[in-house]
């Protein structure tokens, strides 16, 4: 498979976007923060299926960080991305060669969703979902693909994403496409963070989705009552995790609390096991 056009600036970028867009060529966009996994490639060769071009970027997004979070720590490896992105057939990657292509000096305009961002990921990351919502803005601006491609099992990113692009009206032209979560042989929901993981942590790390697995058995045996579906999933993860940031029973599309399941529903988990948050989910209903 012939390498992916490497692009790092802007200009650079525009002048390879005007080439496609003049040919008229359906474009699939993939945003990704690199250290590229088999969930990243999935929907690189989905993209593939849809569009006629795949464009990924990779960008490791300083303003979805945390004043006390991993970013100076958070795995790189763009020559090994770049293959990868070869492999699953990418056309172009846009890898700024720095925050300020992105970001430029006087930058002041910022996205919020500022009900979708409450609770869950937003409540423990205080604005993660404004650095979230203005950089996929900014590239759904740049790149005007037909369709982006993100992963369900960042579930509040993916529903931050659809709510900012509905109410901007950049779904006029892109549609945003949620792929299933990819796992690992053994269950654990790929994320570039599982790095980070000891051997030892690697396997107390599946303590989530062994949550998430008890939850969906007691809903599949009939229970309905919220709390004794998230009790069934909080026993599962207490055993692996050193620290739980939430267990939540939330609306499918609004996110909110629910008491009782009547409809579909998402249960989403972090917990940090060792140093590191992971997350998960599992929607529960048709």
């Amino acid at each position: 498979m012939a390498s992916p056009i490497l692009v790092q600036t802007r200009d650079e970028l525009l002048e390879a976007l005007r080439a496609l867009h003049a040919k008229g060529e359906r474009l699939a966009l993939v945003p990704t923060m690199g250290f590229l996994h088999e969930g990243h490639l999935s929907l690189i060769r989905e993209g593939k299926k849809r569009a006629d071009k795949v464009a990924v970027t990779i960008f490791v997004n300083p303003t979805q960080f945390g004043p006390n979070e991993d970013l100076d720590r958070y795995p790189r490896d763009l020559a090994g991305d770049l293959a990868k992105c070869g492999e699953a057939g990418a056309w172009l990657v846009y890898a700024p060669q720095s925050p300020r292509e992105v970001y430029p000096e006087g930058f002041q305009t910022w996205v919020q969703v500022t009900e979708l961002e409450m609770g869950l990921c937003g409540g423990k990351r205080p604005g993660h979902f404004k650095g979230v919502a203005t950089v996929v803005a900014k590239l759904l601006g740049l790149f005007r693909p037909q369709l982006a491609l993100f992963g369900q099992k960042d579930y509040q990113q993916l529903a931050v994403i659809r709510r900012m692009a509905r109410d901007l009206d950049l779904g006029a032209w892109t549609e945003i496409v949620g792929m299933p979560t990819v796992r690992e042989t053994d269950g654990l929901a790929m994320s570039s963070r599982n790095a980070y993981l000891s051997p030892e942590e690697r396997q107390r790390a599946l303590s989530l989705k062994a949550g998430l697995d008890a939850a969906a058995a007691r809903y599949e045996a009939g229970e309905r009552q919220a709390a004794a579906l998230l009790a069934a999933a909080r026993a599962e993860v207490e055993r692996g995790a050193d620290r739980i940031d939430y267990v939540e029973l939330v609306d499918a599309d609004s996110l909110r609390p629910v008491e009782r399941v009547d409809g579909p529903v998402c249960l989403l988990v972090a917990a940090f096991v060792g140093k590191t948050r992971l997350i998960d989910n599992r929607v529960l209903g048709s």
